[in-house]
């Protein structure tokens, strides 16, 4: 859900926008809540390889709850298992030593944070998706739900407006990987406020917004519906993202944390609200709603420099100890939710939070806040109020620029194994081993001929 990633909630008083920590839409990591622990280990190909592996479960007692298989892509002699256990009865840790002994690579992926190797010599790695579909695994593992609102929200005591939420909270609940987002009737009163955001901050964008964000806006007015009377449906927004920049957009049901957040941009999906504001107070919210999504985010997806340095912040993010998370986060802050870029010699605006606050959008372009280079390692460490407006702002050059920088910030992330995100299959590929950097590097060779026929045809 919107936002730099992080437990926090964003408030909008008066354009002012408010966060209680660094990042809109998330609270804090937690450990399994469903009683299991997923364990991958390697099996060579052989009869009977796979029935001795999991005789060692049932010797301790172990039950198991999924079971997933497929070759491996480090050893093609080799399968990859993936295997889900009930960690609350039997002898867990007995059997995953015991594993070690007759299985290679064992690998405990856990929700919760913990080292690349723990003092017991089992690689041990925060759990983190790689396909698609693992998303459905977490997206309902949120903070709150429907009708549940703080007291000082706005809704609090409109018994109509809390039921009208836990009816968005259903749509997310439900939805699967795959599916299309159901379509929503928004009411007059809905619209109505949409109305009277929409028409304060166009005033602003042509004079504060980048060029990427000002020449994609028609384009979803043309294609999407974005107009001051209708508040556009998510999944043709979706549609319109795919078509572009292979984004696309996943109704949540409520707050994320912030690991699962960024896990999702590095699939390129971007975890969205539909619900919209209180009525009685337009310029106020105490979290992301639709028209920060559609307004703030929706238009950078849509561009090929800015999707790629989303996705580079998400794939950074997965398995990387919890400090790192936390790090990712407070760059995703400060670019992607309120990030300056140069244009023709003046500062423009490409952050969410900027561009869906009309007040925070002019005052991060006058004169009264500091404005610093972006640059990954001294940022990951700024704080910053979470009650008034940012005092301290950070520039990039480029979207490219700000992406290469994230990529050398990545680098840097302690994790036992690089990753790649193969858009053909939607998957995450794990890259540990010399063999797979081969078959990569023959990629690149054969993505360099086309380059190198093309060049030869233009010159031609």
């Amino acid at each position: 859900m919107d936002g730099a990633p992080a437990a926090k909630k964003q408030r909008v008083e008066n354009g002012i926008s408010q966060h209680s920590h660094p990042g809109t839409s998330y609270h804090e990591d937690f450990c399994d809540k469903d009683g299991s622990t997923t364990i991958m280990f390697c099996v060579k190909e052989e009869v009977g390889g796979l029935a001795k592996a999991l005789k060692i479960f049932e010797e301790n007692n172990v039950n198991l709850l999924q079971i997933e298989s497929r070759p491996s892509k480090k050893d093609p002699s080799e399968f990859e298992f993936f295997v889900a256990c009930d960690n609350t009865k039997g002898g867990l840790k007995e059997a995953i030593h015991a594993l070690k002994e007759k299985t290679n690579g064992v690998t405990i992926l856990k929700r919760s944070r913990t080292t690349s190797e723990g003092s017991d010599g089992i690689n041990s790695v925060p759990w983190f998706p790689q396909k698609i579909s693992d998303l459905d695994r977490f997206a309902n593992q949120i903070l709150s739900y429907g009708s549940e609102l703080d007291s000082d929200h706005p809704g609090f005591t409109d018994k109509v407006y809390r039921a009208r939420r836990k009816e968005f909270a259903d749509i997310a609940f439900n939805y699967k990987h795959g599916q299309q987002i159901p379509p929503v009737e928004y009411t007059e009163e809905e619209i109505k406020t949409w109305g009277k955001i929409f028409g304060e901050l166009t005033k602003l964008y042509k004079t504060h917004a980048c060029r990427e964000f000002n020449h994609i806006f028609p384009l979803l007015v043309d294609n999407c519906g974005y107009r001051e009377d209708n508040i556009p449906q998510l999944q043709d927004v979706s549609n319109f993202l795919k078509d572009c920049t292979g984004f696309t957009l996943r109704p949540v049901a409520g707050l994320l944390s912030s690991r699962d957040f960024l896990a999702g941009l590095a699939f390129r999906v971007f975890h969205s609200t539909q619900y919209i504001r209180h009525h009685s107070r337009p310029m106020y919210t105490p979290e992301p709603d639709v028209c920060h999504e559609l307004l703030g985010h929706v238009p950078l997806f849509s561009t090929p420099a800015f999707a790629q340095f989303s996705q580079e912040i998400g794939l950074a993010s997965l398995g990387a100890p919890d400090e790192y998370i936390q790090k990712l986060a407070t760059c995703y802050w400060f670019t992607v939710e309120f990030g300056l870029c140069k244009q023709q010699g003046q500062i423009k605006a490409y952050g969410a939070g900027l561009l869906s606050s009309f007040g925070e959008l002019q005052y991060a372009l006058s004169d009264k806040p500091e404005v610093r280079a972006f640059e990954p390692i001294k940022t990951a460490e700024q704080e910053y109020p979470i009650t008034e407006y940012q005092p301290t702002y950070f520039l990039s050059d480029s979207f490219e620029d700000a992406k290469e920088k994230m990529s050398a910030f990545a680098a840097t992330i302690p994790r036992p194994f690089a990753v790649r995100y193969n858009p053909y299959t939607q998957s995450v590929e794990v890259i540990d081993k010399k063999d797979q950097i081969s078959s990569l590097v023959h990629n690149v060779r054969g993505e360099l001929g086309i380059i190198e026929d093309a060049l030869r045809k233009l010159n031609g």
